[in-house]
C-alpha cells in the first residue's frame, strides 16, 4: 500500500445516499461543541484542528485500549504497546514517544481539568480505565498551550468523566445501570454497575468496574506477550447547584491494574525479552473540586476554580531476572516503587465584551516525583519536585460579523528541586520560565465556506528526569545531571478551510468538511546523550527538526445513512547536522485513513456500520518504527429498546479486524490484535 486512495474514499463518502429525512447530527463530529479551546463553539468553527469523541463513540468502539479509542481520530497515534492494559502513550502529529524520557510532556493530558503526567522507562503514560469517561477532546498543535500549559508542542488531550445527568432523564430521581462485556480475543470480561441519583439541587453518580482477560493473539495466531490482565476502577461524582449559575462539583476516579508475570517492558517490542517479567501493580487516581460561578447579569464574572490532586504510582516486584539486580542501570531489575503526584489550583474567568470575550487565568501546580528501588535511589529515575505558576490570557473578537480573531499569550514560571541523591551528583535547583503566544483567525467567506489560519509558538521547560538524571550511558560513560539544558521550542503555522452544506441529496441531510495544512519547526529538542564521554551530561539539546502535513475530517449525516472520513499525513525531516540529517524522524506516523459507513434503522432502534483503517508503508530513521502498509476492517452494531418489556436494554456488538489480518502500526512495538468480537449488554433502570 504505497499511497492511500484518498480521492476514491472521498468520492465513496459522497455516494452515501439517504433514503428519507429525519433528525441528523449524531454522527457529525464537526458539529460537536468544543469546550477546551476557549469560548464554546462547534468543531467546524474552531480555527484549529480539534476532535471531540462522545458517549456514542465509546459505545460503538467499546475501547479496551487507547488504540481502540483513537483509531479514527486524524493526527493522533497511540505509541508503544498494541494490546496491553499499560504501556501506551500519545503521539500527535509526530510528537510523542513511549520510549523517550519525558516525551509525553510535549502533550498535555488532563482528566476533569486535572493535569496528568507519568514517565517511567518502558511503562507508558496513561493508565485510566476508559469505562469511566464519557468524552475526550483532542486539540492538535502548539496553539493548545495557551489554556493547557506551555510546552504543548503536540497538543492536548482532555478527558471528562461521566455525570449523573447522563443517565437521568427529566423527572427521574434514580437510575441503576448494570453492564456486562465480553471480548473473544483473550476471553476478556468486563462487569460494571452505575448508580445515579438526583435529589433537589444535588446530583450523585457512583460507578464500579471490574475487568479481566487472558493472552491476546495477533492475526497470525501468535500470542502477544504480557496481555493478560486484572483491573478494577471506580468513580464517585457529586454536583451541587448552589444558586443560578453557581455549582460545586467533586469527582474522584481510581483505576487499579494488577499484572502477574507481566513484561517489565510494558511498551513491548523486540527488546522486551531482555528485561524478563515481573509482577506489576499500577494505581491511577484523580480528585477534583470545581466551583463554577456564572452570573447571567454580570458580564465581568464567569469564574471557574478547580483544585485537583492526581497520582499515578507503579510497584514492581518478583522479577524473573531479579538475580541480576544491581547498582546503576541494573536497578531496572530490582523491586521498586515509582510515582508522580501533582497538586494543582486553577482559576479562570471569562469577561464578556461588546465585540467578544477575554479569558484571564492562573494555574499553580506542584509535582512530586518519587522513585526508589530495593537498593535505594536510581540515577536514571531521579526524585524531585517541580513547582509551576502559569499566567495566561486569551481573547476572542468578531469583526464585521465574519472575521473572528483569537490572540493568546501565556507565561509559565518553573522551579525544579532535586533530591539529596541528585544533589550528591552535582544537581542544583533550577529556576526557568517558558512562554507561549498565538494568533488564530477564522473568516466566513459565506454561510458555507470558511478560511482559518494559526500562528503559534511555545516553549517546553526541561523535566525533572532530563535535568537530574545521572549514571552510566549505554556506551559505558559515567554521566552527570544536565543543568544547562535550554527550553525546547516550536513554531507552527496552520492554514485550513471549512465547508458545510445541507439538503444536498435529500431534505435534512448535511455534509461538513474541514481540511488543515500545518508546518512546525522544532528547536533544541532534548535527547538522551548516549555517546558522551565520562563527565558529560545525561541529556543534551541536539535536535532541530521540521514536521509538516495535512489532516482532513469529513462527515455526512442523513436519516438512514452516515459516513465519516479521517485522514492524516505527517512528514518530517531531521535537520540536525550529522549522519541522520535529512532522515524522517523516528516518531513519524504513517499516512493513514479511517473511513466509516453506516446505516440507521430508527424504528428498530438499530445502528450498524463498517470501518476500514488504512495505513501506508513508511521508512523512518529507525527500523523499529518503519513498516509496511496495511488495512483492517471493523463492523459495529448497536441496538436500543425504547419501549416494551425490554425498554432500557442496549446492546453493542463490535467486530474488529474482521478478516483476521496480521498488521502493526509503525509506532506500535507489537503486532496488532487479530479478530476480536466484543459484545456489551446493559440495562438502565430508572424511577
Amino acid at each position: 500500500m504505497k499511497r492511500l486512495p484518498l480521492t476514491a474514499s472521498v468520492a465513496f463518502l459522497a455516494l452515501c445516499t439517504p433514503l428519507q429525512a429525519q433528525e441528523t447530527g449524531a454522527f457529525q463530529l464537526l458539529g460537536r461543541l468544543i469546550f477546551g479551546a476557549g469560548a464554546t463553539k462547534l468543531a467546524l468553527d474552531t480555527p484549529q484542528s480539534v476532535t471531540a469523541l462522545e458517549a456514542g463513540d465509546f459505545d460503538r468502539s467499546q475501547p479496551e485500549t487507547l488504540s481502540d479509542l483513537f483509531r479514527a481520530v486524524p493526527g493522533v497515534t497511540v505509541t508503544g504497546a498494541s494490546a496491553r492494559a499499560l504501556g501506551q502513550s500519545f503521539n500527535i502529529r509526530g510528537v510523542g514517544n513511549a520510549e523517550q524520557a519525558s516525551a509525553e510532556e510535549r502533550i498535555k493530558v488532563s482528566v476533569d481539568g486535572a493535569p496528568k503526567f507519568f514517565e517511567q522507562y518502558r511503562m507508558g503514560s496513561f493508565f485510566g480505565d476508559l469505562d469511566l469517561y464519557k468524552r475526550v477532546e483532542v486539540l492538535r498543535g502548539p496553539a493548545a498551550s495557551t489554556l493547557n500549559g506551555s510546552g504543548a508542542i503536540g497538543g492536548a488531550v482532555n478527558f471528562t468523566t461521566k455525570d449523573a445527568a447522563d443517565f437521568l432523564a427529566e423527572g427521574d430521581g434514580r437510575a441503576v445501570r448494570p453492564s456486562l462485556s465480553y471480548g473473544s480475543n483473550g476471553d476478556s470480561l468486563r462487569k460494571g454497575v452505575i448508580f445515579a441519583q438526583r435529589a433537589g439541587n444535588m446530583e450523585f453518580l457512583g460507578a464500579v468496574n471490574q475487568s479481566s482477560g487472558g493472552v491476546v493473539v495477533d492475526g497470525n495466531g501468535t500470542a502477544i506477550a504480557g496481555t493478560a490482565h486484572e483491573s478494577w476502577s471506580a468513580l464517585a461524582k457529586a454536583k451541587l447547584t448552589l444558586a443560578e449559575g453557581q455549582t460545586l462539583t467533586f469527582a474522584y476516579s481510581q483505576t487499579d491494574t494488577d499484572l502477574k508475570g507481566a513484561l517489565v517492558a510494558q511498551t513491548g517490542g523486540a527488546a522486551a525479552s531482555g528485561f524478563g517479567t515481573a509482577d506489576i501493580a499500577a494505581r491511577d487516581t484523580t480528585a477534583t473540586l470545581t466551583w463554577a460561578n456564572s452570573v447571567p447579569e454580570n458580564d465581568l464574572l464567569d469564574l471557574t476554580v478547580t483544585l485537583s490532586r492526581t497520582e499515578t504510582e507503579v510497584t514492581k516486584d518478583n522479577f524473573s531476572m531479579g538475580a541480576m539486580c544491581g547498582a546503576g542501570s541494573l536497578q531496572v531489575l530490582c523491586d521498586g516503587q515509582f510515582s508522580y503526584a501533582t497538586t494543582a489550583l486553577k482559576a479562570e474567568n471569562r469577561i464578556a465584551l461588546a465585540a467578544g470575550s477575554v479569558i484571564l487565568g492562573a494555574q499553580l501546580s506542584s509535582q512530586e516525583r518519587t522513585a526508589t528501588s530495593s537498593l535505594g535511589a536510581m540515577g536514571f529515575h531521579p526524585e524531585g519536585t517541580d513547582d509551576k505558576l502559569g499566567l495566561y490570557a486569551q481573547g476572542e473578537f468578531t469583526l464585521a460579523d465574519r472575521l473572528t480573531l483569537i490572540p493568546g499569550v501565556r507565561l509559565d514560571l518553573g522551579q525544579r528541586s532535586p533530591s539529596a541523591a541528585s544533589i550528591a551528583q552535582g544537581a542544583t535547583e533550577a529556576d526557568t520560565s517558558a512562554g507561549s503566544a498565538k494568533v488564530q483567525a477564522l473568516y466566513e467567506v459565506s454561510d458555507s465556506l470558511g478560511l482559518f489560519g494559526t500562528w503559534a509558538q511555545t516553549e517546553r521547560m526541561p523535566t525533572l528526569d532530563e535535568l537530574y538524571s545521572y549514571g552510566t550511558s549505554r556506551a559505558g560513560a559515567v554521566q552527570v545531571p544536565s543543568l544547562d539544558l535550554q527550553n525546547e521550542s516550536a513554531e507552527t503555522f496552520e492554514l485550513g478551510l471549512t465547508w458545510q452544506g445541507q439538503d444536498l441529496i435529500s431534505e435534512g441531510d448535511s455534509l461538513q468538511v474541514k481540511a488543515t495544512a500545518f508546518h512546525n519547526d522544532l528547536d533544541n529538542l532534548i535527547a538522551a546523550n548516549s555517546t558522551g564521554a565520562t563527565g558529560s551530561t545525561a541529556f543534551v539539546n541536539i535536535s532541530h527538526a521540521r514536521t509538516w502535513g495535512a489532516e482532513i475530517e469529513a462527515a455526512y449525516d442523513a436519516e438512514r445513512w452516515f459516513a465519516n472520513l479521517a485522514y492524516a499525513h505527517v512528514k518530517s525531516r531531521n535537520l540536525t547536522t550529522g549522519t541522520s540529517y535529512g532522515t524522517t524522524l523516528a516518531d513519524t506516523p504513517a499516512e493513514n485513513l479511517a473511513l466509516t459507513l453506516g446505516a440507521k434503522l430508527p424504528a428498530q432502534g438499530l445502528t450498524l456500520g463498517w470501518r476500514v483503517n488504512g495505513h501506508a508503508d513508511i521508512t523512518t530513521a529507525s527500523a523499529t518504527t518503519s513498516g509496511p502498509g496495511y488495512a483492517t476492517h471493523d463492523l459495529f452494531v448497536t441496538w436500543t429498546a425504547e419501549e416494551g418489556p425490554l425498554e432500557g436494554i442496549d446492546v453493542s456488538l463490535t467486530v474488529e479486524n474482521v478478516f483476521d489480518r496480521a498488521w502493526r502500526d509503525n509506532l506500535a512495538l507489537d503486532s496488532g490484535e487479530g479478530l476480536n468480537a466484543k459484545l456489551t449488554i446493559g440495562k438502565t433502570f430508572t424511577w
